[in-house]
């Protein structure tokens, strides 16, 4: 199991939800922490956690739907040198819709934030994790990728998922891994009240491959397989995977 102390750790989505409670469980490990969430006040109580804690913590606040404020955001975060990136941070435009229903902007936006700003992400930090040969990329995906009913979502995250295994060919022997993490359905303001899982139940399997010492890249690791482990058995059954 590594050990994250002093390390560089992005979370996008850092000011809700499972991203906000990842967030606070890396202020125990001791890692540093780079917060994204669309508004920048919205981490400004982890923020002083983080401080207090001794660690080195910095906020951006980004609307990941528009590709502007992205790139502003990847240039700030090439200033850094982050070990583990964790994009966390989606949108479900659409629940349930019917499949000629959908109207054409419930794509457009769930592909610009769920798929497009994640992998713009990858992209722009990937080579730096190669050329100093360590790395950590965990995207969240979603189970649901496959029902024909939530179109806009599901379909987002399945091309994620592609775009995902697709960078593995780029790696050679260097000591980087990329995984695909399935929370599952809680209830977060994405999930919903009526989702049978707590956020608090995913949060060791989300984290567990950035403190993995080795995997298999383009591994898909479904948190609520982890929901009764702790983070450091989550994260040894990962690595005998």
């Amino acid at each position: 199991m590594l050990d994250l102390k002093n390390r560089w750790v992005l979370v996008t989505g850092a000011g809700r939800g499972i991203g906000r409670l990842m967030a606070e469980k890396l202020i125990g490990c001791g890692a540093n922490l780079i917060l994204v969430s669309r508004d920048k006040s919205h981490t400004e109580d982890i923020e002083k956690k983080a401080k207090g804690a001794g660690l080195q913590v910095v906020s951006f606040g980004c609307d990941l739907g528009v590709r502007e404020e992205v790139k502003k955001l990847i240039s700030e975060l090439l200033k850094y040198d982050i070990d583990v990136v964790l994009n966390n941070a989606g949108i479900q435009v659409t629940y349930r819709s019917g499949v000629w229903d959908t109207p054409w902007d419930d794509f457009e936006k769930s592909f610009r934030v769920n798929t497009i700003a994640p992998m713009m992400i990858c992209y722009a930090l990937l080579p730096k994790m190669k050329e100093k040969g360590f790395g950590r990329i965990l995207n969240t995906t979603s189970g649901i990728d496959r029902d024909p009913y939530q179109g806009p979502y599901s379909a987002s995250k399945a091309a994620l998922d592609k775009v995902t295994k697709d960078l593995e060919v780029t790696l050679n022997g260097e000591d980087i891994l990329l995984f695909l993490t399935d929370p599952g359905w809680c209830r977060t303001d994405l999930g919903g009240p009526q989702a049978p899982n707590s956020p608090e139940s995913a949060v060791n399997g989300c984290l567990a491959g950035a403190f993995a010492s080795k995997g298999i890249n383009g591994t898909i690791i479904h948190a609520q397989d982890y929901a009764d482990k702790t983070l450091e058995e989550a994260v040894s059954l990962i690595e005998n995977m």
